[in-house]
């Protein structure tokens, strides 16, 4: 049953919803409606929303109709609940949008929970519809809807069943295909032949799976589906097929008849073994392509993220670059951001060795230099694999360095061949999903030249220091690298094109190695610009890497510390931290991460900024201010991020105290009060934006609600906790007043008398506010702890700290509580540690908690909390951390980025806390 629910004939039920600085207009276009948008140079959505209520049966889906002229913005459809908390989404990124008119359909399974605080993530009322548009490419632009349809459906086949197979010259063996039994085949001779499947009734499917008999495959073959078996549609050509068993992706797919039309002549007698019709599942992303041909294959023939094992790397890049790789802990590379990458194996004579056969350990240069290293012990090889990043004279080109360094281990010589497989998977795995997907990274077109030049999709992206005794490029349908690698047969093609972009290729160094013998190969993959070696310097990677670590050395070891033997560590991480900081950045931009947090949100940009300076990198924080400060809206509102699409729109109130307070902090560190004075407009602005969120919250209807409401910041989503739905969060509230703090001292520092003195007002005024505000939430639920959130009570000492630091007011907050708070999570921190707690997984910003531990003047639970957390870097040697610790740590799941810069942040305040604060 079908219902149109809007024709588009009325804009009436229709409103603008727009995000702030960004426009919108609906108009009327004939039978259609098209919605005239601009962002204005910021960041943010706009979209047209109506009122229209939904009941969901067990299947469906919507139908519409959409054309525009607008640049490859996020096309979003969402459904919102009666209460306007929850929301249900079909998020389609960077949408190339049609001229003509194009009909879209999503279904049940398109359709997920984007957010909400119910815990149900099934959609089964709805009240609102809207069609957002979402800045991922900025501009402005047009974009039309027309007949909106809503149609109840049967249940989904969740596994799709052949009920015949006929062969287009008639056989009796046509059966042999689907009966599940390897020994029997469908034989088909050498001539062009078609083999039609019958699913019994229209089917969703996501590919096949074939099985040739030995040495008795088609080169070339096709799959085609037909709805009536008479008008048949092309799926997939498979060109210069390896026989054997055959993956074949057919992206959400739906016909009755599929068929395997053989073309051209055969090189023998064609014998199909079995084929399967695979569910949706199967090929939903490319990412679960490779996850299901990875499951039918030896463990170490794919990377480890697409064999059900989490995977953990660290990043390669230069201080304040524009483009970071990564270096996987099983040795691969990633060369840039959602790049390709380059992964090692090594045959020993007749044996091939991947990460799944060796002892692979992690290590630093001099333990603390972000130049790592991934050693392979084998009884019969040895490899090294170094990766560092530098940058020309000019800065304007950087690079990665790639060294390899074999050896063997053993008392006899042996063959060896070192082999360099140019991949299609970042080392970015695929179960990192935010912003930057990790897994599949597209190979369109491999080529490898006779000198070891490596062009990807058209581009030179890798260098051999010396030409390889051999290369090969391959297309999926031919076999991949890896497979080719292991069955020794490497083709001797050197160019491959791929539809499926999963073509992949290899260097294969040779050499025969005595006893203890090493040899060494280098590869440089340019990250921004082309590859260099500049008159003066050495061309050799040694001579690079010493070049590079002597330039770490002197950006790291600015503040110097004499520690005894077991504070090393703790030292030596301090300094891998910073040069994570740095790493991280993108020119003058802090941010978190370069995968799933590339961007500046000033948050963590205030935190970082903090570790930096007192780590004696003025420069780099100034740079920062400079370039954040001036995305300010035009109403004072700070954007609580910041990246290439301009400020981000989305209310997360504590962004206006931290913007005031990393000025103001830079100002202590430095005293250079033509910055602040420069700065002081952007304080200003933000001190009056929170002064009328401060007034919206400061009425009697408010204190008679939730007395804890009184006067605090608005409630919103800054605090991770809080992204279901927005809350009174004193996270917002003690960076607001840490704000309102230093407005008032940046205010007297520049001699502002009357700004300062109504500043001075408003922060004692907040304060007292924010005071009782604590001990009204504490009575209202309860608690004897300080709460996380007004409305809910919540137990979040992690948020707490900043309370403490920066925000100095240890010793005004209601002393019984605060000391509940520290105690509690003690207990319960000694409890998991010990195992007598149940626990899945964890987030590393604890490590602020070391420091509310100094400032509270537990040194034993300080140390206590280093040693803990300390074994959770991943991997050790790297010194670092994501955003999510696990407890089964080798299960896949979402860690953040690693590093994450703002994690590091945090440790490094709370290690320098242990050393002296303020």
């Amino acid at each position: 049953m079908t219902t149109v629910l809007d024709d588009f004939s009325d804009p009436a039920p229709w409103r603008v919803i727009a995000s702030t600085q960004v426009s919108g207009t609906i108009r009327d276009e004939g039978d259609a409606l098209c919605l005239d948008y601009d962002f204005n140079g910021v960041s943010g959505y706009v979209g047209m929303q109506r009122d229209i209520a939904i009941e969901y049966p067990e299947n469906y889906r919507f139908d519409f109709a959409l054309r525009g002229a607008s640049p490859a913005n996020d096309l979003q459809f969402k459904l919102v609940d009666a209460s306007g908390d929850n929301v249900w989404w079909v998020n389609r990124p960077k949408y190339a949008f049609p001229t003509e008119w194009t009909h879209v359909r999503y279904k049940k399974r398109h359709i997920g929970k984007a957010w909400g605080p119910s815990p149900d993530a099934t959609l089964r009322a709805s009240a609102k519809l809207e069609f957002t548009l979402n800045n991922s490419a900025g501009g402005k632009g047009r974009v039309c809807f027309d007949d909106l349809r809503f149609s109840a459906l049967p249940p989904d086949v969740a596994t799709p069943r052949i009920v015949s197979a006929q062969a287009s010259i008639k056989t009796r063996d046509a059966a042999n295909a689907i009966d599940g039994d390897a020994t029997t085949t469908w034989s088909a001779g050498r001539a062009p032949q078609r083999l039609t499947l019958d699913l019994g009734a229209a089917t969703e499917f996501g590919g096949l799976r074939l099985d040739w008999a030995p040495n008795a495959h088609p080169l070339t073959y096709a799959v085609l589906a037909s709805e009536d078996g008479r008008t048949w549609r092309t799926l997939r050509d498979v060109v210069g097929s390896d026989g054997g068993r055959d993956w074949i992706a057919t992206p959400e797919s739906e016909a009755r008849f599929v068929a395997i039309e053989t073309r051209g002549a055969a090189p023998s007698e064609v014998a199909l073994a079995d084929v399967l019709i695979e569910p949706l599942a199967f090929a939903a992303t490319p990412n679960d392509f490779v996850a299901s041909v990875a499951k039918d294959q030896p463990r170490g023939r794919f990377p480890r993220g697409f064999s059900g094992e989490q995977a953990y790397w660290t990043i390669l890049g230069v201080d304040g670059g524009t483009e970071q790789g990564l270096i996987g802990e099983d040795g691969a590379v990633e060369a840039g951001k959602a790049g390709f990458s380059i992964e090692p194996f090594v045959r020993v004579d007749d044996t091939l060795l991947s990460w799944a056969d060796v002892a692979a350990s992690q290590t630093l240069q001099d333990g603390y230099l972000p130049i790592p290293t991934v050693e392979w012990t084998h009884p019969d090889a040895a490899l090294r694999t170094t990766a560092f990043a530098h940058r020309d004279s000019s800065g304007a080109r950087t690079s990665m360095i790639v060294r390899y360094s074999l050896r063997n281990p053993g008392a006899t010589a042996r063959e060896y061949t070192l082999a360099l497989a140019v991949q299609p998977f970042q080392v970015n795995p695929p179960s990192q999903f935010l912003n930057t997907t990790g897994g599949v990274s597209r190979i369109d077109a491999l080529a490898i030249d006779d000198d070891g030049v490596v062009r990807v999709n058209g581009r030179a992206r890798a260098f051999s220091t010396q030409p390889p005794a051999a290369s090969f490029a391959t297309a999926f349908d031919a076999g991949m690298a890896s497979a080719h690698l292991a069955a020794n047969d490497a083709p001797t093609a050197r160019f491959a094109e791929d539809p499926t972009g999963l073509a992949s290729g290899a260097l294969l160094y040779r050499w025969r190695l005595a006893p203890g013998e090493t040899r060494e190969v280098a590869l440089m993959l340019p990250l921004t610009g082309d590859a260099f070696c500049e008159d003066g310097m050495p061309c050799s990677a040694e001579a690079r890497q010493a070049a590079v670590a002597e330039d770490w050395r002197a950006k790291l070891d600015g503040v110097r510390f004499v520690v005894p033997e077991e504070g090393q560590a703790l030292v030596d991480t301090l300094r891998t931290s910073l040069a994570h900081q740095l790493i991280s950045r993108v020119g003058p931009r802090l941010q978190p991460g370069t995968r799933s947090y590339g961007r500046s949100w000033i948050r963590d940009g205030a935190m970082i900024a903090e570790g930096l300076l007192r780590m004696g990198r003025e420069d780099a924080v100034r740079e920062y201010l400079d370039w954040y400060a001036p995305f300010q809206f035009d109403n004072g509102k700070v954007p609580c991020c910041v990246d290439d699409r301009g400020s981000d729109p989305v209310p997360e109130n504590d962004s206006h105290g931290e913007l005031i307070f990393a000025i103001a902090d830079y100002a202590r560190h430095t005293g250079d009060e033509a910055f602040v004075r420069r700065m002081w407009p952007h304080v200003r602005g933000a001190f009056d934006y929170m002064e009328t969120l401060r007034a919206s919250e400061r009425t009697e209807a408010n204190r008679a609600i939730n007395p804890a409401f009184y006067g605090m910041m608005p409630a919103s989503i800054s605090h991770e906790g809080y992204s279901a739905k927005p809350m009174h969060s004193y996270w917002d509230n003690a960076w607001a007043l840490r704000g309102y703090k230093d407005a008032v001292w940046i205010a007297e520092r520049l001699g502002e008398r009357e700004d300062a003195v109504r500043m001075a007002a408003a922060r004692d005024e907040f304060r007292n506010d924010f005071d009782d505000s604590l001990r009204a939430a504490a009575r209202r639920h309860g608690i004897d702890y300080l709460p996380g959130a007004a409305e809910l009570g919540d137990f979040d000492p992690t948020s707490t700290t900043i309370a403490l630091a920066p925000g100095g007011e240890q010793h005004r907050l209601p002393q019984d509580l605060l000391r509940n708070t520290f105690e509690r999570y003690w207990r319960e921190f000694v409890q998991r540690r010990d195992g007598r707690r149940e626990w899945k997984d964890y987030t590393p910003y604890e490590w602020r908690n070391v420091g509310a531990f100094v400032r509270l003047g537990w040194r034993d639970r300080a140390w206590e909390g280093v040693r803990f957390f300390f074994d959770d870097r991943a991997p050790r040697g790297w010194n670092q951390w994501g955003e999510v610790v696990s407890r089964t740590p080798r299960k896949p799941f979402f860690l953040g980025d690693l590093p994450h810069a703002w994690v590091a942040s945090d440790f490094m305040r709370s290690a320098l806390d242990m050393f002296a604060y303020r």
